[in-house]
C-alpha cells in the first residue's frame, strides 16, 4: 500500500507505511544524473552528491552532517546514476523527524563552498582511480562507452580527471538551479510513521524548494551495423569482459521478457552459463547475465572474469548459448524456474524500508507509473516461452554484438572471427 501526493509546486510525495518494522527511511530523489550533463561538466552530478555532505548553515561541516545520524545509529548515504541522484537516511522509527530534517537540510541548504570543492577534487579523483583499479566494476563502464560512444549515455558517471580538476563553484550552482527542482523531485518515506504528520512535515521542510522547470536530457542515439570490440590493455591477473547486445528501455512491453531471458542465461547459480562456463569447464569464478533498462535505452550483457588464455573459448561458449536460445523454444520447467526466481528475488529484495522507498520512488521518477509487487509478479507470470525465443532471435544478431575487454590483450583478429551468430 502506498499514497502519492502531488503538491501545487509539483513536488511528488510518496508515503509507504509499514507497521511491521521499527525502521523509517526518508529518501529524496531527483531526476538529474550523468545523462543530463554536457561534455564540459561531465561528472558534476556525482560531484554535487559529494558536496551535499560538506555542510549547511544548520550543520556547518562534514562532521556535523555525519554525526547527526551517527549519534542515533542511523544508516545514510547517497547515490548518483545515469538518470537520477538520491539522498536517504534510515533510522529507528522514533527518529523519523530527525531523518527528514537531515535529508531536507542537505537537499535544500548545502553551502557548496569553494574551499570544500578544492578538497573534494582529490577525494573523487581517488574514487575514480579505485574504479580504474577494479576491472570487475570498470568493465561495465567500458561496455556502455562501446555501446553509446561520445554522448552522455556513454560517459562515465564519475566524470573525467580533466573535468574534475576544472569545475568551479559557479558550475555547481548553475547545475543545481537548472536540474534540482520540485518538478523532478520525489520525497518518499517508507516504514513505521504517522502519515498525516509526515505529510505536513514534508510540506513544511520542502516549501523553499526551487520551482524552476528543470532542463531535459539529450535523447540517446543508437547506431550499429557491425560487431564492435573495445580492448583495454591492462596487466591484470584475470581477463574481464562484457559481451552483449542492445535491448529495450523501461517503457517497452518486452522488458519482462528480457529479464527472464537474462535470468535463464546467467541470472543465478543454476543458469545455463553459470553451469556451462563455471561448473562444467571451470573457466570463471564469476559469470552473470543481466538486463539494464533506462528511460531511453537498454541492453542485455554477460560479464565474466576468466584466465587470459580462455578468452576466445569463453566468448564462443556464450555466443553458442545466445544462438541456442534464439533457435529453440525453452522448456516450460526452465521458464517456470526463471519466473519463480525473479518473483522470489523481488519479494526478498523489498523486505527493508530503504528498498521499498527506492522501489516506489524509482518507478515514479522514471516512468510516472507505479506497479505494486503483485502487479510486477503478474507481468512476469504472463511471459510465454515463445516470446523468450522471439526476443532472443530479435536481439542476438551478428551485427548487434558488442564485446568490451580489460586484460593483457592487443590482437583483435581472433576475437573478430568469433563475433558471429
Amino acid at each position: 500500500m502506498y499514497k502519492k501526493i502531488i503538491l501545487d509546486n509539483g513536488l511528488r510525495i510518496m508515503l509507504v507505511p509499514n507497521k511491521n518494522t521499527q525502521a523509517v527511511t526518508v529518501l529524496a530523489v531527483v531526476g538529474a544524473g550523468s545523462k543530463y550533463e554536457t561534455k564540459k561538466n561531465n561528472g558534476i552530478s556525482h560531484f554535487v552528491e559529494h558536496m551535499f555532505f560538506k555542510g549547511t548553515k544548520k550543520r556547518p561541516n562534514a562532521l556535523a552532517i555525519s554525526e547527526t545520524l551517527d549519534r542515533v545509529g542511523g544508516f545514510y548515504n547517497a547515490f548518483t546514476s545515469k538518470e537520477y541522484t538520491g539522498y536517504f537516511a534510515k533510522v529507528d522509527a522514533k527518529h523519523s523527524d530527525l531523518a527528514l530534517d537531515w535529508v531536507s537540510d542537505m537537499f535544500l541548504n548545502s553551502k557548496i563552498e569553494s574551499k570544500q570543492i578544492e578538497k573534494e577534487r582529490g577525494v573523487i579523483i581517488e574514487e575514480l582511480n579505485m574504479y580504474l583499479d577494479t576491472p570487475v566494476r570498470h568493465i561495465r563502464d567500458l561496455f556502455e562507452e562501446l555501446l553509446y560512444g561520445d554522448q552522455p549515455a556513454g560517459w562515465e558517471t564519475i566524470g573525467t580527471k580533466e573535468n574534475l580538476k576544472k569545475v568551479q563553484r559557479k558550475d555547481f550552482i548553475d547545475y543545481i538551479q537548472n536540474h534540482y527542482s520540485s518538478k523532478n523531485t520525489i520525497v518518499c518515506v517508507s516504514g513505521n510513521f504517522s502519515q498525516a504528520k509526515m505529510l505536513e512535515d514534508i510540506k513544511r521542510k520542502f516549501k523553499t524548494i526551487n520551482k524552476k522547470k528543470p532542463q531535459s536530457k539529450e535523447k540517446v542515439i543508437e547506431v550499429q551495423t557491425e560487431p564492435q570490440i573495445h580492448l583495454k590493455f591492462k596487466e591484470t591477473d584475470q581477463t574481464h569482459f562484457c559481451l552483449g547486445v542492445r535491448a529495450f528501455d523501461l517503457f517497452s512491453p518486452k522488458i519482462y521478457v528480457q529479464e527472464i531471458l537474462a535470468t535463464i542465461l546467467g541470472g543465478n547459480m543454476s543458469s545455463r552459463l553459470f553451469i556451462k562456463v563455471r561448473e562444467k569447464n571451470g573457466l570463471a569464478y564469476y559469470i552473470k547475465t543481466d538486463a539494464e533498462s533506462f528511460t531511453d535505452s537498454g541492453y542485455l550483457v554477460t560479464q565474466a572474469g576468466i584466465p587470459h588464455s580462455a578468452l576466445s573459448k569463453a566468448v564462443a561458449m556464450i555466443l553458442k548459448e545466445y544462438k541456442n536460445l534464439a533457435g529453440q523454444i525453452i522448456a516450460e520447467s526452465e521458464l517456470k524456474k526463471a519466473k519463480d526466481y525473479l518473483k522470489g528475488n523481488l519479494v526478498l529484495s523489498l523486505e527493508s524500508s530503504d528498498a521499498l522507498a527506492s522501489f516506489y520512488a524509482g518507478q515514479e521518477l522514471l516512468t510516472s507509473k507505479i506497479l505494486t509487487l503483485k502487479e510486477e509478479c503478474a507481468k512476469i507470470d504472463k511471459v510465454k516461452a515463445s516470446e523468450v525465443r522471439a526476443l532472443a532471435k530479435e536481439i542476438f544478431r551478428k551485427e548487434s554484438l558488442n564485446l568490451a575487454i580489460i586484460g593483457p590483450h592487443k590482437n583483435e583478429n581472433e576475437l573478430q572471427k568469433l563475433m558471429n551468430l
